[in-house]
């Protein structure tokens, strides 16, 4: 079941403390960026954020899925999704260990 775009909206709304956020539907469901850099996905209206080490420390009790069939496991954020400060800082904490966008040709 493809993402529905007020949940998308919801999550974006969530954590525009975390910098100059924006969605971009890809395959049928969200990329979510923060300063032009992809950290997360929205799936079947679920939230995942990629890993980091900085991000595992912060999340303390982590839960990992894979966002859609054969994808590697990603954070899965569902207790703390309408906690917008806490998401902002994970957004943030994650930012700094993801690799910058490759340059388009």
């Amino acid at each position: 079941m493809p993402s529905d775009q007020k949940f998308v909206d919801f999550v974006i709304d969530q954590i525009k403390n975390a910098g100059e956020i924006s969605s971009k539907k890809v395959f049928g469901e969200y990329g979510v960026y923060a300063d032009g850099k992809l950290f997360g996905l929205i799936c079947d209206n679920k939230l995942f954020i990629k890993p980091t080490e900085s991000g595992r420390k912060f999340i303390e009790t982590v839960v990992e899925a894979p966002p859609y069939e054969g994808a590697k496991p990603s954070f899965l954020i569902e207790d703390k999704i309408e906690d917008g400060e806490w998401l902002s800082k994970l957004v943030r904490i994650s930012l700094k260990e993801l690799p910058d966008p490759k340059p388009k040709k």
